[in-house]
């Protein structure tokens, strides 16, 4: 009789911790999107394990940033732009919205051409008529199916990132090496080392990661019924909860992102592919996963389609919400996925015209691969005034309260902020120089 008794125990904790799992795993997944497995893939082919460092040393700043964000929405119950609209002037506002727009609409842009890009190597069919396939697909899903459901779909897509680990210890790696990379910072003061490193700065702690983990924590409390009379009822249980969710999501991010960094640097740059100019290029750093089985290159293609298409499915949707978030907090539009378009039209119509301006980037005819590292490389522009706006907004107790960030988040805080702004005006004064 005992055994049956330890063994719900043990299922019960697992469950309770998967129920935790929510805006900080969706959010760590979303951030390796398909610009961010491009802008790490290109990485490891130029440099090898020369930026392998970052996935390492970013980690805490990444934790940090997104902990601020999410618990900037947990304990405001509001978004990032109403809060920041109830306490900074309309040209802040103003600023911060065109930011997290323009930074989207061009990410999404990227993330459909690399999803249509992906699916050419499965599909002979033309490129802009996948690209229309993929948008109607995920503005249905996006306005058709319940928070609830969805918030799930978004989870178990993040489960196509395992694909890298699990090629990582498949290819023998040179371990002693590799560890070497990871914890010894690498630099080169050149426009091409810059220009990639603000792109990895970029992709990793992105502009659309702010605004969708701290509206996703108040779209959780409304689920729960936590709000009332918009005044969210939080304690230190919550923020416990948060932090964990939080904290695993970004681990998650970090792990996958120094997966694709290792093995496209061992597969790609070490047998002489020095530049990821196609989706099969970057294909090709998983073929070692299906090496003994007939046909490895087709298999490659499958496995790396697979991911970067699941992947999109994951982002876009988070790209054109935090920037419909971002809109309607600013103009008091009703938003929130839990809504029926009925309800929240302003919301959902900022989806679908962020989405569609998306996809008409494409017709323009910029290289899909090429537009995801330059889009990753905006966002670590980008991504500077914002987090010096969420270090004011955390560290203020008139906004937060007691649970304003304490000495070490602040501290994190603003070394990302003076980390990547260093980044972004380096790499500008190589290209004046």
């Amino acid at each position: 009789m005992k055994p049956k008794k330890i063994r719900p125990a043990k299922k019960s904790k697992f469950l309770k911790f998967l129920s935790i799992l929510g805006p900080g795993l969706t959010t760590g997944a979303a951030d390796d999107d398909p610009s961010g497995i491009a802008t790490y893939s290109q990485t490891g082919a130029q440099f090898g394990y020369g930026q392998l460092w970052t996935a390492l040393y970013m980690l805490p700043f990444m934790i940090a940033v997104q902990e601020a964000c999410a618990r900037i929405g947990l304990v405001t119950g509001k978004g990032i732009c109403a809060v920041v609209k109830t306490h900074y002037s309309k040209s802040v506002l103003y600023t911060v919205v065109g930011l997290v727009v323009i930074a989207n609409v061009i990410n999404i842009g990227a993330d459909i051409g690399a999803m249509a890009s992906a699916a050419q190597l499965l599909i002979p069919a033309p490129f802009l008529l996948l690209t229309l396939v993929f948008t109607v697909t995920i503005l249905l899903l996006e306005i058709f199916t319940s928070y609830r459901v969805y918030s799930k779909i978004l989870k178990w897509l993040a489960v196509t990132l395992l694909a890298y680990p699990i090629t990582l210890f498949i290819v023998h790696q040179p371990w002693a090496t590799i560890l070497k990379a990871s914890v010894i910072p690498h630099f080169e003061f050149s426009f091409t080392f810059l220009f990639i490193i603000t792109g990895v700065f970029g992709t990793t702690i992105s502009p659309y990661m702010f605004f969708w983990e701290a509206s996703q924590e108040v779209e959780e409390q409304r689920e729960e019924g936590r709000i009332f009379h918009g005044k969210p009822q939080v304690s230190w249980i919550h923020i416990k909860k948060m932090r964990l969710d939080n904290g695993f999501g970004m681990i998650f991010s970090e792990f996958a992102t120094w997966s694709i960094i290792v093995v496209a640097g061992t597969v790609l740059h070490n047998s002489g592919v020095k530049d990821v100019k196609t989706a099969a290029d970057a294909a090709k750093a998983l073929e070692p996963l299906v090496n003994s089985f007939p046909n490895a290159g087709f298999l490659a293609k499958l496995i790396f389609s697979v991911g970067i298409i699941g992947l999109g499915l994951l982002a876009v949707p988070v790209l054109s919400g935090s920037a419909a978030y971002a809109v309607c907090e600013a103009f008091q539009w009703k938003s929130g996925l839990n809504l029926k378009f009925k309800r929240a039209p302003a919301f959902y119509t900022v989806i679908c015209v962020a989405t569609i301006v998306g996809l008409l980037i494409n017709f323009i005819g910029i290289d899909p691969v090429k537009a995801l590292v330059y889009a990753a490389v905006l966002n670590g522009v980008a991504a500077v005034p914002l987090l010096f706006l969420i270090v004011r907004i955390a560290n203020n107790e008139k906004i937060m309260g007691q649970y304003k960030n304490g000495l070490l988040a602040k501290l994190l805080l603003w070394i990302t902020f003076f980390v990547m702004g260093g980044a972004a005006l380096a790499m500008f004064y190589t290209i004046l120089k």
